[in-house]
C-alpha cells in the first residue's frame, strides 16, 4: 500500500491557491460538467483536484477538499488506515493509495475491475471484486465514495468521455443496487484527460482504462473525530 502524508499545512495552502475563481476557470467544459451525486465534499474536491498533482489529479483533489485536519484528522486517518488494510486484503490485485485523510483505489484490467471493448457492463471477474468492495464499504458505513472512470486515449474525445461516464455510472449503480445508499456516493468522468501511464503502449492503454474510487469521511465520522479528540 502506498500512503502518501500530506500536513494540515499544505493542504490548507493547497487550498487556499485553487479555491479561488482562478481554479474553476482552469477547468475545461467537459471536466465542469463531469461530475453528479450527493457525496458533496468529494464533489467540490474534484473540481480543486483539476488543478492539483500531476497531470490534474482529481482524485487526490477529493481528498484534500474533504480534509479536516488537525488531531481530529489523525483520528480519522487511523480509521482510513485499518479500511486500507481491510481492501489490501480482501482484493490483492486494487492499487491502494492513502493520503492524508483518504484513500485512493485504483481498479484497472490488471486489478480486478475491466470492460469488454466499447462495453460497460459490470460483469464476471469484475463482479467479484466489486462485491467484496461492497462487503469493506459495508464495514466502514461513515464514508463518502467518489467513484471515477478514466479511458485511454484511443478514439474521439467525446466517445472517450461518455464511454468513462458509462463504466463510472456502472460501477455506482453496481455499489448502489448492492447495498451502498446513494447518499454515499458521487459519480464523475474524464475521458481521457487524466492518464495515469503512456497511452502509446498497450500496457499503458490498459492502465488507463480504470475505475478510480476514492473514500473519505462523511460529515458523521468528522463530528466523532472533532467530539473524541476534543476529551
Amino acid at each position: 500500500m502506498k500512503k502518501i502524508i500530506v500536513s494540515g499545512l499544505s493542504i490548507m495552502m493547497i487550498l487556499i491557491s485553487f479555491s479561488s475563481c482562478q481554479a474553476v476557470k482552469n477547468t475545461n467544459n467537459k471536466q465542469r460538467g463531469a461530475a453528479v451525486g450527493a457525496a458533496g465534499g468529494a464533489a467540490v474536491g474534484g473540481i480543486i483536484g483539476n488543478n492539483v498533482g500531476k497531470g490534474g489529479n482529481t482524485a487526490l483533489g477529493a481528498i484534500i477538499g474533504a480534509v479536516v485536519g488537525g488531531v481530529a484528522g489523525g483520528y480519522i486517518g487511523d480509521k482510513m488506515d485499518r479500511q486500507a488494510e481491510r481492501i489490501e486484503e480482501e482484493i490483492p490485485g486494487a492499487e491502494v493509495t492513502r493520503v492524508g485523510e483518504g484513500i485512493n483505489v485504483t481498479f484497472n484490467e490488471g486489478a480486478g475491475v475491466y470492460f469488454d471493448t466499447n462495453k460497460s457492463d459490470v460483469k464476471g471477474t469484475s463482479a467479484t471484486t466489486l462485491d467484496r468492495m461492497v462487503g469493506i464499504l459495508k464495514e466502514y458505513p461513515d464514508t463518502n465514495i467518489l467513484v471515477e472512470g478514466h479511458t485511454d486515449s484511443a478514439g474521439p474525445d467525446d466517445y472517450n468521455l461518455n464511454l468513462s461516464k458509462q463504466r463510472a455510472q456502472s460501477v455506482t449503480n453496481y455499489l448502489r443496487g448492492n447495498g451502498i445508499s446513494i447518499g454515499r456516493l458521487t459519480t464523475a468522468w474524464y475521458g481521457e484527460t487524466q492518464p495515469k501511464a503512456d497511452n502509446s503502449t498497450s500496457e499503458g492503454k490498459a492502465k488507463n482504462r480504470r475505475v478510480e474510487l476514492v473514500i473519505v469521511a462523511n460529515e458523521a465520522l468528522q463530528q466523532e473525530a472533532l467530539s473524541k479528540t476534543k476529551q
